[in-house]
């Protein structure tokens, strides 16, 4: 069973940073492309980030583009997403998943597993 586990939301004045953590089980983590993606009340589910499996190829939303970084630890089973320069339009539950597609992928429909979601909030 695919378990994903999400860690690091909180609370941060605009212009802080956070780094989110998500923790892979139940599957060969090293082969998924991992992403991110946030929920803000009232709003679509909309992706943030994604990573490929190998590393080599990273896809960014344009609205995080700059700010954002993503990156995977294999041997911990486990992917980050760094966020500097936090706006309050960055507030949203921010949900980890897994695909199991070759590409990078950035469309809900091409993950196979999510997890629960880590709420960040950003005040000004």
């Amino acid at each position: 069973q695919v378990q994903l586990v999400e860690s690091g939301g909180g609370l941060v004045q605009a212009g802080g940073s956070l780094r989110l953590s998500c923790a892979a089980s139940g599957l060969t983590f090293s082969r998924y492309t991992m992403g991110w993606f946030r929920q803000a009340p009232g709003k679509e589910r909309e992706f943030v980030a994604a990573i490929k499996w190998s590393t080599s190829s990273t896809v960014f939303a344009d609205s995080v583009k700059g700010r954002f970084t993503i990156s995977r630890d294999n041997a911990k089973n486990t992917v980050y997403l760094q966020m500097n320069s936090l706006k309050p339009d960055d507030t949203a539950v921010y949900y980890c998943a897994a695909s199991r597609a070759i590409l990078v992928v950035t469309t809900r429909d091409r993950y196979d597993a999510w997890g629960q979601g880590t709420q960040v909030t950003v005040s000004s």
